[in-house]
């Protein structure tokens, strides 16, 4: 095997890898994602995925409880379908769909 092609498949991978985890020494302190030793140790020990997890901890920094849409548990609901009904999850009292039909499948007995 020439050495310009195992310097090629060694080195670029290898140079990518530094430069990712110097990158990542250099943000976690402008940040402010303490400590940056864990995760300069995390990107290099796990060479891309540790890379991601960097990425996704960082995105957490910008959360804005003001700016949240579910902070109080309001979720948007499509018109169409407003007028499904809910499932019960557990420990719920509200009645679920197989509360609501009647005993031929429709809802004809609660109607009467």
């Amino acid at each position: 095997m020439s050495t310009i092609l195992l310097a090629a498949i060694i080195g670029i991978p290898l140079a990518w890898h530094l430069g990712i985890t110097a990158f990542v020494y250099y943000d976690s302190g402008r940040v402010g994602l303490e400590p940056t030793r864990k995760w300069v140790a995390i990107t290099f020990a796990i060479p891309i995925f540790g890379f991601f997890i960097y990425l996704f901890e960082r995105s957490e920094l910008d959360y804005d409880p003001e700016e949240d849409p579910y902070k109080d548990h309001n979720y948007n609901i499509h018109p169409s379908r407003a007028d499904d009904a809910p499932l019960p999850s557990r420990g719920d009292d509200r009645e679920g769909p197989d509360d609501l039909e009647g005993p031929t499948g429709s809802d004809s007995e609660r109607e009467r």
